[in-house]
């Protein structure tokens, strides 16, 4: 698996940590004039530290917002929590946000993991079999409410959730559904519904060896499935902590509570310009298509700006 074209980079925020509407719609516009492709947020409601002021945003209602104060910038989750909502009003929304964005919209979605959040809003959490059961089939009404035909019901039975004569309304504005992304670093499930359902695979926060693991896995399951090689994107997502010189880089890690020695070690968009295309050729040799660039500290920007004007030129 070899890289051949300029990576697609896309802002990633996670306002759990702290954030209004109009902190998101900000970072929203500057990534959408700086020229990346997407603004992608998560979908928690629970810091991971600190005390998340002012309070959680939810993720759909947001990008709702977003959808109509921007024009051209894709929009979607990393990654939409599966024990949060259930499928039928799920499918609802999502379709809702991208006909309200022009067909902008990409959904990620995943079985979810933290279960502080969960406890936080009386959320039940199962066990993470369950929670996999119920992923696999919230994609499958999910899908298949999206893509029934106009003027036919849709109806369905499984262990968790079952429908029954759906008028499977309203539809996405992309047909026939907005692109789904599942990620993570699960051996076999993981794979799988990748390789069923996924228009992308992406994988966080991981050293090359394990993305270069994981991504073969997931080829593998796609060629299993009878797919085309090329019919699925690979991405990535990354810490982003860069900087001019040591001194911009190091209150750029002070701000976000991390420490310089450590992002490095962690991240390949960490350092100055030149030091980061160096380290994300690697990444790019061993499949990665699409980088989504984790800012952290969203009151900074010019952190945005100075990425796609001095980095990603140079890339690829």
């Amino acid at each position: 698996m070899a890289a051949t074209n300029t990576p697609d980079f896309r802002i990633f925020v996670e306002p759990q940590q702290g954030a209004s509407y109009a902190d998101q719609l900000a970072v929203a516009r500057t990534a959408e004039s700086a020229g990346y492709s997407a603004f992608f947020r998560s979908d928690h409601y629970v810091a991971m530290a600190g005390d998340g002021l002012p309070g959680p945003t939810d993720s759909w209602v947001t990008l709702a917002g977003i959808a109509r104060e921007t024009s051209t910038i894709r929009l979607g989750t990393m990654v939409t929590s599966a024990t949060f909502r259930y499928p039928g009003p799920l499918a609802i929304s999502v379709a809702q946000v991208d006909e309200m964005s022009g067909g902008r919209v990409e959904f990620g979605i995943g079985a979810g993991w933290f279960e502080a959040e969960h406890k936080a809003y009386a959320i039940p959490f199962p066990p993470l079999g369950e929670r996999f059961d119920r992923l696999t089939e919230q994609l499958e009404i999910l899908t298949g409410l999206w893509a029934a035909a106009p003027g036919e019901t849709f109806d369905y039975s499984g262990q968790h959730y079952s429908i029954v004569d759906s008028p499977a309304l309203p539809k996405p504005a992309q047909r026939p559904h907005p692109p789904i992304i599942i990620g993570g670093g699960g051996a076999k499930r993981t794979p799988a519904l990748a390789a069923r359902f996924a228009d992308e695979f992406n994988i966080p926060f991981v050293p090359l060896d394990t993305l270069t693991e994981q991504y073969g896995r997931v080829a593998a399951a796609v060629e299993q499935a009878g797919r085309a090689k090329d019919s699925l994107t690979y991405s990535a997502a990354f810490v982003l902590c860069v900087g001019r010189d040591e001194t911009e880089i190091a209150r750029r890690a002070a701000a976000i509570g991390r420490e310089v020695d450590e992002l490095r070690s962690n991240s390949p968009v960490v350092g100055t310009p030149g030091e980061v295309v160096d380290k994300l050729r690697p990444f790019l040799e061993a499949g990665v298509q699409r980088i989504y660039l984790q800012l952290l500290d969203m009151s900074d920007l010019d952190h945005v700006q100075f990425f796609a004007e001095q980095v990603i030129p140079r890339v690829g």
